[in-house]
């Protein structure tokens, strides 16, 4: 029998509030509670009450033949905590039933990975004794801060005791290879790897409502039928998604819950697949190979990588200005100089800093509180600036001059506005550089197969496939290759009628119909 793996992310950071300048050195409330509550109780009615209520309904339909896994980053179980505990008993009711499976991550949903590894490891334990006093049970599997994932950061786990862990089934690192198997680690093959099959849960997560999908609407048949398509030998498919897919990024209105709720009913019926937990599936199967992941990948954006935390200079400055206090802040025993420095490092933060213009730039605008990425990198500053003055004072020793420290502060406060607008002028020329470069970027017939297939898709469609058959008669089979897929079904029918009559086309006309599909494109990236 083949596995159906069910993985949701939970996770709600605690959001800033506005931070002034003149606040530094005398408000150190930094967050926003208002908002936070708000933001939580809107996603707790929409999303968390009732999919755990339609997850335990069909654990008590289905017994121990359904099964989910969660992994609840610690500033979402806080906040359930402190605003939501009726989404908090949820969550308990479900661990009881025995079929979920709750994942261990880093405790505020960090990028410590990258940086520390005595504070990645702190976290992690953090959470996995979190998840144990709250659901009564101790964590075997690993999933790091949005998939991410390397050689070194699996050696990290492997070295934390787990077997297992979660990351994105990147087709840059794949290549040929196919996600629905277990690897393992390049450097420590003890630990296991899950990949996530990124087009059948984009599918689910991303693509659902998307009338314009050619695949829409997307039903429980058809979902079947896909499953049903994939090489028997292959052992399992890992859907993984963020939680709110369900009520919140997908309303309730798309049909999102009556898709779930009747998805195992027909796996069951038309499919040899079963639903496992990622230890389950871990426990049962063997690594088919190593996968070698030298730099570090995510399930953010078309990149797969990392770019949507720390992709310019001010995401940078940023980052490293936080954990370069480490060495000050480990040694600090006040509870709430602690509870802020988790809280800050938040990957949310930095994700609000990001300035992606291009083929994710509507994701980051969507999911961003601010203005702007400059708002976004202000706002922190501010208050790592304040932060620095309370860790200082904190740590202060007869050897410290603490008027030095908060001239130090200040001295961090006043230079802000001087970076940004040289972090901003930097990032506007680096995107002018960008912009410049794809107008050019098509000059030539032969690059469009370096363009990525969302460009290809929205470049294409005002293009009629008469045209774009000429276009594509002799092309190089790269290119071609790289065009078909982004067909629709329709269209593609009709360019495979239309290349039978095509043999006689003229060299002339060939080059006429690809000067039309370079103007479409330059137009498109203009």
């Amino acid at each position: 029998m083949r596995s159906i793996c069910f993985y949701f992310q939970v996770h709600q950071p605690f959001r800033l509030r506005t931070y002034r300048f003149f606040d530094i050195g005398k408000d150190h409330n930094y967050f926003d509670d208002y908002n936070n509550q708000a933001i939580m109780r809107r996603v707790a009615d929409k999303c968390y009450l009732p999919m755990n209520n339609l997850l335990l309904n069909l654990i008590n339909e289905y017994g121990t033949a359904f099964k989910v896994s969660f992994s609840i980053s610690g500033t979402a179980l806080d906040q359930f905590e402190q605003y939501t505990p009726d989404v908090l008993e949820s969550f308990k009711k479900l661990a009881e039933t025995g079929c979920v499976e709750f994942l261990t991550e880093t405790y505020s949903h960090s990028l410590s990975s990258l940086k520390n590894k005595e504070e990645f490891v702190k976290q992690v334990e953090s959470h996995k004794k979190k998840i144990e006093e709250l659901f009564g049970v101790k964590p075997k599997t690993f999933r790091n801060t949005e998939l991410i994932y390397s050689d070194g950061i699996g050696e990290m786990v492997a070295e934390m005791g787990f077997k297992t862990m979660l990351t994105e089934g990147a087709k840059h690192v794949l290549g040929w290879k196919s996600p629905n198997f277990i690897y393992c680690n390049a450097i420590n093959p003890k630990l296991k790897l899950l990949l996530k099959n990124f087009r059948l849960s984009d599918d689910m997560a991303f693509r659902f409502s998307q009338q314009s999908w050619d695949e829409w609407p997307l039903t429980t048949e058809k979902f079947v039928g896909w499953l049903n398509q994939i090489d028997p030998a292959q052992e399992v498919v890992n859907l993984f998604m963020d939680y709110e897919t369900f009520g919140e990024h997908q309303w309730v209105e798309t049909g999102i819950f009556e898709f779930m709720k009747h998805l195992p009913r027909m796996v069951f019926e038309r499919t040899n697949f079963t639903f496992n937990t990622p230890q389950e599936v871990s426990e049962n199967l063997q690594p088919v190979s190593a996968i070698h992941v030298p730099y570090p990948i995510s399930w953010a954006d078309e990149e797969r990588d990392l770019t949507a935390w720390l992709g310019n200079d001010l995401q940078d400055e940023a980052f490293d200005s936080l954990y370069s206090i480490y060495e000050i802040v480990k040694y600090c025993d006040d509870e709430h100089i602690r509870r802020d420095w988790k809280y800050l490092q938040t990957s949310d933060h930095f994700y609000y800093m990001c300035t992606k213009w291009f083929s994710d730039g509507d994701v980051h605008k969507y999911f961003n509180p601010y203005g702007t990425p400059y708002e976004a990198f202000i706002n922190f500053m501010n208050i790592l600036s304040d932060f620095i003055i309370r860790v200082d004072k904190c740590s202060e020793s007869k050897e410290i001059n603490l008027a030095k420290i908060k001239e130090k502060a200040a001295k961090l406060s006043s230079e802000i506005g001087k970076t940004i607008k040289k972090k901003r002028e930097k990032v506007v020329y680096k995107a002018k550089k960008v912009v410049s470069e794809k107008k050019e970027y098509v000059k030539d017939f032969n690059q469009i197969k370096n363009l990525s297939n969302t460009k290809i898709k929205q470049a294409i469609k005002n293009i009629d496939i008469e045209s774009l058959s000429f276009a594509l008669k002799d092309a190089e089979k790269e290119i071609v290759e790289k065009v078909l897929p982004n067909l629709g079904k329709r269209a593609r029918k009709k360019y495979d009628e239309l290349e039978k009559d095509i043999s006689k086309v003229t060299k002339s006309d060939i080059k006429k119909y690809r000067k039309i599909i370079e103007e479409e494109i330059k137009k498109f990236l203009s």
